[in-house]
């Protein structure tokens, strides 16, 4: 009709509906599961690899890094406890579990450079733990026990209060690599096989002495069971002997902590005047 202003109605627009997943579609990994599937494929490239194929530059791991969003100095930061790692057997055996590990191993990222860390815990592994230095190394120092009387009066009578935990390893070694212009990596190494074997071979003089002791008994006509007495007050005394490795095991892992916590609060400064003229004169290693 004319003049009919009635509005027509306008259908809606259509709205696509949301598409969904196709039946099957995997769901989105989360980080931890990406993090284990990343890990397992690089593991499975280098199984197929060829060993020359996996040398890379430090420029290049960076780059890669890079690619895939991994910032550079979280990068340097791997790259450095890498190269500090010392090669160390894992004890799985059943004297480690008994009677205590035979190496003890703390690591410390600090401030300073390789050349200040190693002043510095040089002249604290000579100074306070009556160490000498052994061998030395682009990137590693190792210490051995300092020899002669004035070193064992010193150990003896506690000269300063440092407890000299240390100087019953065999070796210690650091190692310090560079993370950047300003941090370094530091690795404390202690080897304790001798101090372990020792234990251990004390504890066992207590056993073959009870044993023998029930052996003479048992042959003068003893009865047995007063003749098993000394047997097992041999094997309790050995067992007791052997497992007093674990105290020094505590202790060696307690003073390379707190030679790193030392490190790392600025307290290891560099060697004083006085120090270097010791060292020089040879008073410290006889």
């Amino acid at each position: 009709m004319a003049g009919d202003t009635t509005p027509v109605p306008v259908a809606p627009a259509s709205v696509p509906a949301p598409v969904a997943a196709a039946p099957g579609t995997p769901a989105p990994l989360e980080r931890a599961a990406l993090e284990r599937v990343l890990a397992r494929a690089a593991e499975l490239q280098a199984q197929e690899a060829d060993p020359g194929e996996l040398t890379l530059t430090e420029a290049q791991i960076l780059d890669v890094g890079n690619e895939v969003g991994i910032p550079a100095k979280h990068l340097r930061q791997a790259l450095a406890e890498e190269r500090s790692r010392v090669a160390v057997p894992v004890e799985r055996s059943r004297m480690a579990a008994v009677f205590g590990s035979a190496t003890v191993s703390a690591s410390r990222t600090v401030r300073g450079t390789p050349v200040q860390i190693f002043e510095r815990l040089d002249d604290a592994m000579q100074r306070e733990e009556s160490l000498r230095v052994k061998r030395r190394f682009p990137d590693r120092i190792a210490w051995e026990p300092q020899s002669g009387l004035a070193s064992a009066f010193r150990r003896i009578t506690n000269v300063g209060g440092h407890g000299y935990r240390l100087v019953a390893a065999e070796e210690v070694s650091a190692t310090v690599i560079a993370v950047d212009a300003e941090r370094s990596i530091v690795r404390l190494d202690a080897n304790l096989m001798k101090v372990r074997s020792h234990f251990v071979a004390g504890g066992g003089s207590m056993v073959a002495v009870g044993g023998a002791a029930g052996g003479v008994m048992m042959a003068l006509g003893v009865m047995t069971v007063v003749a098993a007495l000394p047997v097992a007050a041999g094997l309790m005394a050995g067992y007791f002997i052997a497992r007093g490795h674990g105290p020094q095991v505590a202790g060696a892992q307690l003073a390379l902590e707190q030679m790193l916590d030392r490190l790392e609060r600025g307290e290891l400064q560099r060697p004083s005047l006085l120090s270097a003229i010791t060292s020089i004169a040879g008073l410290r290693s006889p």
